[in-house]
């Protein structure tokens, strides 16, 4: 009877590790959910010799070595969640679905993916073990999910879960890029057209000026405009390395723990754009949570899940605070409140699935609402932005413009004199 090696999450979150004899990795898996622990691995030794066996033939003789390691990009990535949900709830069994995915891929990187994803299932690893070769590809979400499917035996009913909360992601991040790309369009033709008309128009008009209007007083709006002009002359290359300077030091605070926390406050705090990422920051963290417990995630599993899939530092503190009042024996609900962060709606329902014990499907309800939120937000700023671009363009370059004619109307008085 073959000995496992485990690794495992207990109740408190805590990982733990050991080893178990079972005669077969699901029997494995259900022994230590039996005891109380998540399995996020199992070790066959002997299937971790035929995996080395099978991996050095399909590399060459390089063994574990894997050259380039080829990423899955995210639609991709969904329509495989899809596909193998749907193969799998056909009936197919697992390794001949991957089989049939990959003879089918088009795509080189996804047909290898695939391929050694077979290979280590066929080797006696688990499906969620050969997943997380690709950690790149699959995040700790998508593992972990997969690892939910294999203890519950619901692995078709999980992945198709998956794939639509895929699908819904990947739909409300596409509106929320969608309106910041619009008004970035507009603004960088605004300073476009703007230096344009400084360094190439405004000095011939300084030029026209200083040779027709010698020791005429100029406009202090003419001065301002060609003093900005000027600087941008000479002072080009000074003002590319300031630009630079600025992008290389966002970047940089960002990789810093209180420098990224603070880009994300200040993006979840800013005018016009704050709303509509706060919102989408609730609907992933309610979709996620809910996707996650509907699926047998215990619920502080999947709140240090949710904390590392957020994708904003604020969202991430407030869910490590609300997993620290959870692991000391709170609810949910009260600690969420306590974060200051979440709406007083989000609570409320969040403590009405509590104490109804569908908690799930309230944060199901919850990401629904949100998700029609921010399409609203994202309609209601696109009508909001347009004209408002459009003013800023023509006071920006109706100024330059005005700047430039009111030395001329006293060039015409001179020259009708």
């Amino acid at each position: 009877m073959p000995q496992f090696e485990y690794f495992a999450l207990d109740v408190n979150g805590k990982q733990r590790k050991g080893k178990l004899v079972a005669d077969t990795q699901e029997q494995a898996a259900a022994e230590l959910k039996r005891q109380g622990l998540f399995p996020t691995q199992l070790i066959d030794p002997e299937a971790k010799k035929r995996l080395a066996r099978r991996r050095a033939k399909r590399n060459g003789g390089l063994g574990n070595v894997t050259i380039g390691a080829p990423v899955i990009k995210r639609k991709d990535l969904t329509i495989f969640t899809r596909q193998l949900a749907t193969l799998l709830e056909a009936g197919l069994p697992l390794i001949r679905s991957l089989r049939t995915l990959e003879r089918q891929a088009k795509n080189p990187a996804i047909k290898r993916i695939i391929g050694e994803t077979a290979d280590t299932v066929e080797g006696g690893s688990t499906f969620a073990e050969a997943l997380s070769r690709n950690p790149r590809t699959f995040d700790k979400l998508y593992l972990n999910m997969v690892r939910a499917g294999e203890a519950s035996g619901a692995m078709e009913l999980i992945l198709s879960r998956l794939a639509g909360f895929m699908e819904k992601a990947a739909q409300i991040t596409h509106k929320v890029k969608s309106a910041m790309i619009y008004p970035a369009v507009v603004l960088t033709i605004a300073l476009t057209v703007s230096a344009g008309l400084m360094i190439f128009i405004v000095p011939n008009f300084e030029k026209m000026f200083t040779e027709m209007l010698e020791g005429e007083p100029l406009p202090q709006v003419t001065l301002f405009i060609i003093g900005i002009s000027r600087v941008l002359k000479s002072q080009i290359h000074l003002v590319a390395i300031g630009i630079a300077v600025i992008i290389v030091l966002y970047k940089l605070a960002n990789r810093t723990k209180y420098g990224k926390y603070g880009i994300d406050w200040v993006k979840y705090n800013m005018p016009l754009f704050g709303p509509i990422i706060s919102r989408s920051s609730i609907s992933r963290f309610s979709r996620t949570l809910g996707t996650l417990m509907a699926s047998g995630v215990p619920v502080l599993n999947s709140l240090i899940i949710v904390r590392d899939t957020a994708g904003n530092d604020v969202v991430s503190s407030a869910v490590q605070k609300v997993h620290d009042a959870v692991k000391e024996g709170e609810g949910v609900a009260a600690p969420l409140g306590a974060t200051g962060i979440f709406p007083q709606m989000v609570i409320s329902m969040v403590e009405v699935g509590e104490e109804t014990g569908r908690l799930p499907e309230m944060l199901d309800k919850i990401a629904n609402t949100y998700d029609e939120e921010v399409d609203n937000a994202v309609g209601a700023l696109t009508s909001l932005i347009e004209p408002l671009m459009i003013v800023t363009l023509a006071v920006i370059v109706g100024t330059i413009v005005v700047a430039m004619f009111m030395p001329m109307v006293t060039m015409i008085e001179k020259m009708g004199n």
